[in-house]
């Protein structure tokens, strides 16, 4: 969805490119461009802002709920 809407955003400039360069390999490298740096924030540094993935973490059983004694800090 956020690829799309990227795309939608970039086509003003695209067709500036377009216009500028008189030929359609500029906007073509552009679009290369914008794809890979998306690819690469999806795949790449997504999971580590988010911290999927990381190995040194406990992972927690799904289903599984944190018992938490509130009655120890009071």
């Amino acid at each position: 969805m956020f690829g799309l809407l990227g795309l939608a955003a970039s086509i003003p400039m695209l067709v500036r490119l377009r216009r500028r360069f008189g030929s359609w390999w500029a906007p073509a490298i552009a679009l290369g461009v914008f794809a890979a740096a998306f690819v690469i924030s999806t795949t790449v540094l997504g999971p580590v802002i988010s911290g999927a993935g990381d190995p040194g973490g406990e992972p927690t059983p799904e289903g599984s709920e944190v018992s938490v004694d509130h009655e120890s800090h009071h």
